[in-house]
């Protein structure tokens, strides 16, 4: 049997009709015979925002940057590239717990039942916390809100482990457990991407495991989750829990992440290295001098979700408002797309035209998207993933299908 190509070129909003003959004959197609006279309306894109901000000693200065600059995060956020923006924001924290070993060899374990990836209250006017535990888009105070939101003090555990702090927050019980409980129950919703934002000046130390693996010594020239980094979570068994999540119609959940951490201003690398002031020897990313120790985990996570690093800046930067309008622009491109009448996903070809008019070919076996079936009333949906996410000012998507005739 010789197989041959079909190029139905798609419009983004419909992605439809994938056979070798009329879509319109199709059982079961969408397809009109004629064009409607009434446009179809496109929905606000919904986006459940979650930053997880380091609350550690050295954040001080960091958490003040970020405050200053979510005005013109927000009104990036609300532009939306031409699509209406339906968001909400919460904060959680990286402090999970904090495993301290001293010289005497005795050990000190420190929890934080109060934080553990819960959001944290909006606080009022006077700074006292509230019921509130996230913030809608449309809330008049929504400016105020996450800016106080977003200070977090820094009084928080130093073993920061902002994956597993995410984990807890959305993948655990602590994700459908009602608000009135203590959990995060109803700041998820069905039919929305997830936005992950992780604010943080040290390398993550996430694990699983109770209690962590890993002990934070006391001499600050060596960089324990560092030199102990193959006892903790590896990043990838991460990254497939983030990608597995679903909604509460069990459909998956388009996962967006962004990391604002410990890597080189200049190109965004992750490496350790040392310096020493006065006496005392402090381990740093290199070309980030106000960090506190290198980036592996942070950029190895951040590049799962986008090899080009697009999502991936340096804390040490003096100001974080680019880094902010990037993200938001990542934040309002739509990664994943419904189609009809896609035989099988083995036979698709996605052709997706950058800005530059060149053209990214994407299909399934090269892992470049994942295809999930369509269930009930949800229709079948195409996730872009590696090299072919969607990029901020790309001109067209093609679906092209290989038939059999």
């Amino acid at each position: 049997m010789k197989l041959h190509t079909c190029a139905h070129l798609m419009s983004l909003s419909a992605l439809l009709a994938l056979g070798c003959h009329s879509p319109v004959d199709d059982e079961g197609s969408t397809v009109p015979e004629a064009c409607q006279a009434t446009p179809p309306v496109v929905a606000p894109q919904k986006t459940d925002i979650l930053f997880v901000i380091d609350n550690s000693g050295s954040m001080r200065e960091e958490q003040l940057g970020i405050a200053t600059e979510l005005p013109a995060f927000l009104t990036a956020l609300k532009a939306g590239s031409g699509v209406i923006q339906d968001f909400r924001v919460g904060v959680i924290t990286t402090s999970v717990y904090q495993r301290q070993r001293f010289p005497d060899g005795g050990e000190v374990l420190r929890s934080f039942p109060d934080q553990e990836g819960k959001l944290q209250p909006v606080r009022d006017e006077s700074n006292q916390p509230t019921a509130e535990r996230f913030i809608e888009s449309s809330d008049p105070q929504l400016l105020p809100k996450f800016q106080r939101l977003v200070d977090q003090g820094t009084s928080g555990s130093g073993q920061e482990a902002p994956f597993e702090a995410v984990r807890l927050a959305v993948a655990s019980p602590l994700a459908t457990q009602p608000l009135a409980e203590g959990g995060n129950g109803g700041f998820l919703r069905d039919d929305a991407r997830l936005l992950v934002v992780v604010v943080s000046d040290e390398e993550d130390c996430s694990s699983e495991q109770r209690p962590p693996p890993v002990a934070l010594g006391q001499d600050t020239s060596v960089d324990s989750c560092t030199a102990q980094g193959d006892q903790l979570t590896p990043v990838s068994e991460y990254y497939q829990e983030f990608q597995s999540l679903r909604d509460g119609r069990g459909a998956s959940r388009e996962v967006l992440w962004a990391t604002i951490g410990p890597v080189a201003l200049t190109d965004k690398r992750a490496e350790l290295t040392t310096e020493t002031v006065g006496s005392t020897t402090y381990v740093r990313n290199v070309d980030c001098p106000t960090s506190y120790g290198p980036g592996y985990r942070q950029s190895a996570m951040a590049q799962a979700f986008d090899v080009t690093k697009a999502n991936l800046d340096s804390i040490c930067k003096p100001s974080y408002q680019q880094t902010l309008l990037d993200i938001a622009e990542l934040a309002t491109v739509a990664q994943s797309v419904a189609v009809v009448n896609l035989p099988d996903p083995r036979l698709a070809v996605v052709n997706v035209t950058r800005s530059d008019g060149s053209v990214q070919t994407c299909t399934a076996a090269n892992g470049d998207f994942r295809y999930e079936p369509p269930s009930g009333d949800r229709p079948a949906r195409i996730f872009f993933l590696g090299t072919c996410l969607r990029r901020v000012g790309d001109t067209k998507v093609e679906v092209k299908v290989l038939c059999a005739g």
